[in-house]
Formats: structure tokens, sequence, C-alpha cells
């Protein structure tokens, strides 16, 4: 089932007689109760039904039982059925459960795991990108799960941003063209329906001073507007329900409390009449009383409040704050007419318990079927950067050295967000796909992986196939910037701006990683053409280890199907993907990105 009925007007004139019907039979406590969002490990199936719950998520690395499709539909089926259940204290109103499914529903095992936005912005392909909306919401689906926290709408302007993988491009236009595909792919679904969608994070996350996470983006409204809204009329066309607020600030005023930017702009200008959410503890950095954080939040327009933890304190908070009369009953019924109307919208109330529901448990999670599509995603993603002499394609039948530590690893190919928060490293937890060493060994039977720093394997070789790059990293743990806490703006309390350890001070692949460029050397020396393999989430500074090699790939994040790699390293496509972004040419610790070594859209081809 379609759930595009246009963010605008999500709803006709029945469904809207639905949600006046239910908002009159509702408490105040039933109300805020829908307003809320706790995490699964500190909200219990009795105590959804006892607050009257509205929706439950998952923070990364959250998952029932043992982590398989099965676990997911049992607990999902558990939050439904109390929150199904009537009786003279609480009315039936099925719960949203809610993930971040950002590059397929990673949080899985055995999940199809597609390229991070970064590499999909690299394609300039809006159809494959819906299909992988598709796909995502029908592995969504086969967990028991209704809601995606996606897609992100970012318009990254500053690689020192811990989330720059998870924006299509610092091109506005880019980022719209994506934008309403990927939401009517998520949202119309693949073989059984579709999930919500969430466009994310009101708004301009991308373009904070100096690339810092949750921090402030200094511009004027105009450049506001053109840069950072821009895609978002794209996602409320396609018919976007959910909106997620930034935790970032705008000209020093918290987003989450910003009733001009989200009452005004979102939901008067733009006729938005889904539900906005709040991100993860967003209200808590609004003052130092959590009571006026809660109706700060509130009377700027969040609809329901992201509270992990401390969800009890927050209904505690807004109904004395509703009583007090600092938040108006009518603001706290528009809220909740909102949510009712999304979930009346989406055919929630309608649906069956997840274990009955079409496509639970679908055997085509992490199937063939979708990882050959996120293999194409991969193949349409690497960007050739340098093939000095013609040592690319490479021979199949030529006898090549493949090193780098990065070189048979998926949980670094799959970056942040994948099984945990920060995403994992090594293979034993990205169940299915295959790492790029294991695409060349398929492709090329003469093939020897060395061993990272270890002794290179005896013999002559051919050619040599270098993987190297960046760990895995989320949100502000992948900032560049020098350690310690930034403060900015109105952050004031922990989570805020540089609360996080950041990934490093320098975007110079060389500094942070040293043994990456010894790694291109000690295999240059061998005498033969060197292809290096670039796993990162941003582009880097790798003015050396360019010098260094005979060709060089920008692979970005390209998720569980590495063998999508070895398909453009020995020509069986050529190379189509142009850069989502400015190369830059060198950094400064104080002044950032200094010139650019490729302009965004540049790309090589072998023919």
């Amino acid at each position: 089932m379609s759930l595009l009925a246009s963010a605008a007007a999500p709803a006709g004139a029945a469904v809207e007689q639905r949600v006046e019907r239910l908002l009159r039979r509702m408490t105040l406590d039933q109300k805020i109760g829908q307003m809320t969002q706790p995490e699964r490990l500190d909200a219990t199936p009795e105590e959804v039904k006892r607050h009257h719950i509205g929706s439950v998520l998952s923070g990364g690395g959250s998952c029932p039982g043992d982590n398989r499709p099965a676990d997911w539909v049992a607990m999902n089926d558990a939050y439904w059925k109390a929150s199904m259940e009537e009786d003279a204290d609480h009315l039936a109103i099925p719960l949203l459960y809610g993930v971040d499914a950002i590059h397929g529903n990673a949080n899985v095992l055995g999940a199809t795991i597609f390229p991070h936005n970064v590499g999909l912005g690299a394609m300039r392909d809006p159809d494959l990108v819906e299909r992988i909306g598709r796909i995502t919401a029908r592995e969504v689906r086969a967990a028991g799960v209704d809601w995606t926290f996606a897609p992100t709408l970012a318009v990254a302007q500053d690689p020192r941003w811990g989330r720059s993988y998870e924006s299509y491009s610092d091109d506005p236009e880019i980022v719209a063209a994506y934008a309403g595909r990927i939401v009517k792919g998520l949202q119309e679904g693949e073989g059984g329906g579709g999930v919500l969608a969430c466009a994310k994070h009101w708004v301009g996350d991308g373009g904070t001073r100096g690339g810092v996470d949750q921090g402030d983006t200094f511009v004027g409204e105009e450049e506001l507007r053109r840069v950072h809204m821009a895609p978002y009329a794209s996602a409320l066309e396609a018919g976007a329900l959910t909106v997620m607020v930034s935790l970032s600030s705008w000209n020093g005023e918290k987003c989450h409390a910003h009733r001009y930017l989200v009452r005004q702009v979102l939901k008067r200008e733009m006729g938005f009449r889904g539900f906005v959410v709040s991100d993860w503890n967003g209200i808590e950095p609004l003052a130092d009383d959590y009571a006026q954080a809660a109706a700060m939040a509130v009377n700027a327009g969040i609809d329901m409040v992201m509270v992990p933890e401390r969800w009890r304190e927050f209904i505690a908070a807004l109904g004395e704050a509703v009583r007090r009369g600092d938040v108006p009953l009518a603001r706290i019924d528009d809220a909740v007419a909102r949510i009712l109307r999304v979930k009346f919208a989406c055919g929630l109330f309608e649906r069956p318990r997840p274990w009955a529901r079409a496509g639970a448990n679908g055997s085509s999670f992490g199937s063939h079927a979708h990882r050959k599509v996120a293999r194409e995603a991969v193949r349409r993603s690497v960007v050739l950067l340098r093939n000095e002499g013609g040592a690319l394609p490479l021979d199949r039948g030529a006898r090549i050295l493949v090193a780098g530590r990065r070189a048979h690893d998926r949980g670094s190919q799959c970056g942040g967000f994948t099984v945990e928060w920060q995403g994992v490293s090594g293979n034993d937890r990205i169940e299915g796909g295959t790492s790029v060493w294991e695409g060349i060994r398929a492709a090329c039977t003469r093939a020897v992986l060395a061993p990272p720093g270890g002794e290179l394997p005896d013999g002559d070789f051919d050619a040599a196939v270098v993987v190297i790059g960046e760990s895995p990293y989320a949100e502000g743990m992948g900032d560049i910037r020098n350690g310690g806490t930034v403060r900015a703006g109105a952050n004031h309390l922990p989570g805020g701006p540089g609360a996080l350890e950041p990934y490093g001070d320098t975007l110079e692949l060389a500094e942070l990683h040293p043994e990456e460029l010894a790694e291109i050397r000690r295999a240059r020396e061998l005498g033969v053409p060197v292809v290096t393999v670039l796993i990162s989430g941003r582009p880097l500074v790798v003015g050396r280890e360019l010098a260094s090699s005979s060709a060089f790939l920008a692979a970005w994040l390209p998720g569980s199907e590495g063998a999508g790699v070895a398909d453009m390293l020995f020509g069986d496509r050529d190379f189509q993907a142009r850069l989502p972004l400015p190369w830059p040419e060198a950094f400064s610790v104080g002044g950032g990105c200094r010139g650019t070594l490729f302009p965004r859209g540049f790309g090589l081809r072998l023919r």
C-alpha cells in the first residue's frame, strides 16, 4: 500500500473525521503519551500501555534477541499488542516503531547494506535511488517495523563534518533530485507496501561552522532557504509524512526551539500537515530546567518528542506545563491530531499485528535479488580519479597482490550506522555480501591477499591493489577538529556540539593513518602498477597517496557488496560516477580545506 498522499494534505475528509472523533475521546495523559517516544531498552510493553505511548525507537545497536528479523517481529508484536489493548482507561491506538535504516535496514544481521548517501550522490541516478528505497522498505517491513528515520537531506558544505557521508552532495540540486525519489521508494515500497519516511534534519545541519556536529549554521535566511531548505520541498511534494528537527542551531538559536522555522516556515508556509519529531534528547540543551525545555520544544512546533530514557520525566513535565498554561492545550491537540493523521493516512490502524503482516520475516531479506541492486549501486558510485599508463582495467589472468587493512573488511566498507551506532570493523558481524578482496578473488584466481603490515607473499606480481581508508564512525565521533569540547550558541548541556571525541584533527590521510601510505609505497617497491582504492565517508587530502599510485579510486562507503568495486577494477563496466562534492587539495587545522584538487562532477572513464 502506497503512503503517498502528499505531505501538504496527507489525508482526506474521512481521515480528518476519524482523527477528530478519536481526539475528542482522549484525556490529556493519553494525548501526551502519543507525543512521547522512548527507546526500547527503557520502555516495556506494559509501560507502553500504561502511559499511552505513541512510538518507540531503537537507537544504534539496540536490538532484540539474536538480532534476526524474527526477533524484531516478536518485539514489535508485543509492543503493538500492548498499544491495542483497549479498556476503560486506554484507547486502542497502534504504536509506531522507528529505526535508523539509512542505507538499508543495517541494524539487523544479514541485511542488504547499500552505499551511504555520499556514494549514491556520485551516481547521479534518481531511478536507482528510488529502487534502493523500495528494497530498504521491504527489509524494514520484514522486521515488523513501520518507520525509518531517513532520508537525510543535509547539504554538507564541509567534509570535516562527521555526518558528511549521510549527505548526497554539497549541491542542493543534486540532493533535491534525490529527495522525492527516495521518499517515494520508501513509502511505496516493494512487493507488499512501504514504510514511513522521515526527512531530516530540519534544517541547515550540513552547514555548521567548521563542520562541527550539532554546531551552528551562521548564514542568512536567503542562503538557508536556497541551499538547505531546497531538498525538503521535493520530499514534501513526494509525500514525506514526518520530519525530524536538527540538533544544530541557526544563527545561535537551537532548531529544536525555533518556532519560526518549524511552525511558520515548515508547517504554515510549506503546508506540512504530517508530524514533526525531535532528534535524540534534542530538547535537553534548550534550558537547564527540563520542564522549561519541554515546553519550549512543543511550543516551537515539535509534535513527537524523542526522549530515550527521560520519557517519564517528560510526560510529567509536559502535563504540568499544560496545566500551568505554559503550553496551550490547542498546541497539544494540534500535535496529537498530526500524529493520528499520519497513523490513519498510512493505514496503521488497518494493519494486522506485526507477525501477521505481509512481508514479516520475509524470505527476501538480504536476498540475492536485493544484493544485486546494491552491487549495481556500488558499480555506479565508484569514481575513478587517476589512471596513469592504462593501469586499469586489470587482467583477470594476472597475478595480483591485494593489500591494505581495508581489503578484507566488510565492516569498514559499511561505515557507521551498521549493526552498531558507530559501525563495526571486520567481517564477523556483516553477514552476507563480499569484501573488496572477496570480489577480487572471485574474479581472479591468481590474486593473493597480503596480511596488513606483514611479509609480502613470495613470487612475482603483475599489479597490486591496495585498499585503504577510514575506520567506521558516526555523527560527532566522525568530526575533524581539535580535541576537547566545543561550545557554540545556546548549546551548554551534555550532548551539544563537541561533546563526542572527534575522529582526528586533519583531513590529511597520511597524518590520520600513516600506515596506509606505507602500504602503498611497499607495494610500489615491487615495480608493478599500484591501484589504490579509498574507502571513506568523504573526500580526504590524499596527495601523497595519489602520487604513489598508478590508479586511484574513490569507493566511498560501498556497503556489504564489495564485489561491485572488483567489477570496476576488471573493467566489467566503464566508470560513470562523478564526484558529488569538490575534492580538497590541502588542509590546515586552523583554516580547513584549501584549494580544489578535483571539482564536483569530475570522474574519469576507461574508454
